[in-house]
């Protein structure tokens, strides 16, 4: 069983794309909707994302905060491209940079489409504890906010936030 431990930061400037090695783009759907794992009907999300020209299917379990089973899997392209026409909620397009700070991966995402407009950053830790630096860019934490969860951004994309929603955001990121 795959954990992961994982927590968001909304950008404050875009101090971070200098600092980027690499970016992916992906495209990603749900073929549940947050209705669904909100209400407890299910335990899980499950996504089908093509990641520049590999795909995968991942199961992530239903919990709020930083700490989450996370099951990937491999599939096919062809499989990719026919499941994310059965997905539910809007399709997910951003890309991925890679950024290094001081021993971490972060992995900054860049919405387009009906999320056009969002930046939020991640980072991937081996425990609930660990410590890491966090860059200057990083701004405030997201963690605990489920509408910058990727399954919340399929359902209610950046584009449907009221203004205030929006604003807070933009207000973070330098925008």
């Amino acid at each position: 069983m795959g954990i992961e431990i994982e927590r968001k930061f909304l950008p404050s400037n875009d101090g971070w794309r200098a600092a980027a090695h690499k970016t992916v783009a992906m495209a990603q759907g749900y073929l549940n909707d947050i209705g669904m794992v909100d209400s407890g009907a299910m335990q899980a999300s499950v996504r089908v994302r093509i990641e520049g020209d590999t795909a995968f299917l991942n199961i992530k379990s239903r919990e709020l905060g930083a700490r989450r089973q996370e099951f990937e899997y491999p599939i096919p392209m062809a499989d990719a491209q026919a499941l994310l026409a059965l997905c539910v909620g809007g399709r997910i397009e951003k890309s991925r940079h890679y950024v290094e700070h001081l021993g971490h991966l972060w992995e900054v995402d860049e919405f387009f489409g009906d999320n056009a407009g969002l930046v939020v950053a991640e980072i991937e830790l081996g425990s609930e504890h660990e410590v890491f630096a966090k860059p200057g860019w990083a701004g405030v934490e997201a963690t605990h906010a489920p509408r910058y969860y990727n399954l919340a951004l399929a359902s209610r994309p950046y584009s449907q936030w009221r203004e205030d929603e929006q604003r807070a955001c933009d207000l973070n990121q330098g925008h």
